[in-house]
């Protein structure tokens, strides 16, 4: 079963065009959503990507980084980034108004192999900022819901104040198409009718076939030792467990080095790896 293909035309990698912001949303401490249109409509109609894949946003007059799309390439017009506040850019990019003009040069990396996970089930697995880049899939996979079998979402944080995209996400507790698992570790007083412990405590609610179930997981460095140790415990092949991983990348393009990863780039190689590029370079987790 193929999935509708996505033609990805770029005709210069390192040249920017103009978004302009168009809302801003706080998500958690430090986390907002921003959404941005290009300036050019037909650029809003021909932009498209792989979920996945990262942009290069550059503030005017201050610099650029890399940030994971959040948002869907099925819904075209929009590009939706969460933006933890940290470093320079971000911190430039937190004061700017909406309406004002940034430079988004890309797509890059390689994204999720959407074509070899079509007609197969999808468990995806997100631990605090992880669900980032998770959400562009996760809306892919519902928007393309019938290419698709079963679909999981098991997504874990420290609060209820640290979920991202946490409305979004409990609306989906109604559907029937869709398993949809929130974990927290503690309260701290706030309310939550979901589940109290850890991420991997979610597993048990959970029934997957591995031979026929792709695994995409997402999160802190340290989330991944134990997540990985559950989907080995549950006979996932290593070609089907696939982690995004961030590491620090300044040009995109292969080209600076700085995220290098043994004999490999994030931002070419990347950032979407199977395990089994993470056991053959074990700096990669």
């Amino acid at each position: 079963m193929a999935v509708p293909e996505i033609t990805l035309a770029r005709k210069d990698a390192l040249q920017p065009y103009l978004a302009r912001l168009i809302r801003v949303e706080p998500l958690a401490q430090d986390h907002h959503l921003f959404q941005f249109r290009f300036e050019d409509p037909r650029l809003n109609e021909e932009f498209s990507f792989k979920p996945g894949q990262f942009i290069m946003l550059s503030v005017l007059g201050v610099g650029e980084a890399p940030f994971s799309i959040s948002s869907s390439p099925t819904r075209k017009g929009l590009i939706d980034l969460c933006v933890r506040r940290i470093g320079r850019v971000t911190t430039a990019l937190y004061r700017l108004k909406e309406d004002s003009l940034v430079g988004i040069r890309g797509p890059y990396g390689n994204g999720f192999p959407i074509e070899k996970m079509a007609g197969n089930d999808l468990l995806l697995i997100s631990g605090g900022l992880g669900m980032a880049p998770l959400r562009s899939l996760l809306w892919y996979a519902v928007d393309n819901r019938r290419f698709f079998g079963q679909i999981i979402l098991m997504y874990g944080t420290r609060t209820p104040n640290d979920l991202l995209f946490r409305r979004e996400l409990e609306s989906l507790y109604g559907r029937t198409d869709l398993q949809t698992l929130l974990i927290v570790e503690r309260v701290n007083g706030n309310e939550w009718k979901g589940e109290i412990g850890l991420l991997t405590d979610l597993f048990k609610f959970v029934e997957v076939d591995p031979r026929r179930t792709y695994a995409a997981v997402c999160g802190p460095p340290v989330m991944y030792k134990f997540v990985l140790r559950e989907l080995v415990a549950r006979n996932f092949s290593k070609d089907r467990i696939l982690m995004s991983l961030e590491r620090k990348m300044r040009c995109g393009v292969g080209k600076c080095g700085h995220c290098s990863i043994g004999y490999k780039y994030t931002c070419i190689d990347g950032p979407i790896f199977t395990y089994w590029d993470a056991m053959n370079l074990p700096e990669m987790v």
